[in-house]
């Protein structure tokens, strides 16, 4: 199954470099911030069609058509352009991301970075690769030496905890970043770009597939109470292992 995965990731992403740098149809979701493109509905449209085909069995969870549920074992999350404002706005960091869950546990994540054609991979058990090539998380253990990457909610109303965990973050880390595609920061935890990675609102399409890959790079993935992740996720803590309590300490003490 993972070859299929990865084969539907690269064809839609195929689609979304083509229509990148061209002028968008945009529409708007909860707000001014939560975008939506033609481009993310042909992605969809594309993955869509090819699970239906392929698994027709299959019940599918994405990110603009909702839950399609048939009561099957297994369940396809997907997330057909993770990225959007930054694609709507020329800023060439997004990405396709796809997950599949089996009896509600996440068993292949794929998330492929369209513009620099990195294709990240992982089947639970069986470690995950960067265009083939076995990535792991970083040794660093020390939150001084780290640099981290999150991202911020599109409605701040009543979050200025977001705000405080930044800049707690900020002073106690190498740095912060943010790149504005969760399944991205993901995949550069499992590569040990960054050393960990955290959001206080995202869905099961964000981050399923990336949950995945961190864990099979040596990771730790888990909500801020420390607890395993759900398809009700909001929060998300993903990290190199080593500094998994330490930044859970940071968060609950904000």
């Amino acid at each position: 199954m993972i070859n299929k995965i990865e084969f539907i990731a690269r064809e839609a992403g195929r689609i979304i470099r083509q229509n990148f740098g061209k002028k968008h149809e945009i529409k708007y979701k909860s707000n001014l911030s939560d975008l939506v493109t033609e481009t993310d509905k042909k992605s969809e449209s594309l993955i869509l069609e090819f699970i239906n085909r392929e698994f027709p069995g299959h019940s599918i969870l994405s990110e603009e058509s909702g839950f399609n549920n048939k009561t099957s074992e297994y369940l396809w999350v997907v997330d057909p352009l993770d990225g959007t404002t930054n694609f709507a706005h020329g800023l060439p960091i997004f990405s396709v991301s796809i997950a599949v869950l089996k009896n509600n546990e996440t068993i292949y994540g794929v998330v492929y970075d369209v513009m620099r054609d990195v294709l990240y991979s992982a089947e639970k058990g069986s470690g995950v690769f960067a265009n083939g090539k076995n990535i792991h998380v970083s040794k660093r253990s020390e939150l001084k030496e780290c640099m981290l990457v999150t991202g911020f909610p599109y409605d701040f109303t009543g979050k200025d905890s977001v705000f405080k965990m930044f800049e707690s973050f900020l002073k106690k880390s190498r740095a912060v970043r943010r790149l504005g595609s969760a399944a991205i920061d993901c995949c550069l935890v499992a590569e040990g770009v960054f050393d960990g990675f955290w959001e206080a609102t995202l869905f099961p399409w964000d981050v399923l597939a990336g949950k995945v890959i961190i864990e099979e790079a040596g990771g730790k993935v888990t909500d801020f109470n420390n607890d395993p992740l759900t398809l009700e996720l909001k929060q998300f803590l993903g990290t190199n292992s080593l500094i998994h309590e330490k930044m859970l300490h940071v968060i609950n003490s904000t």
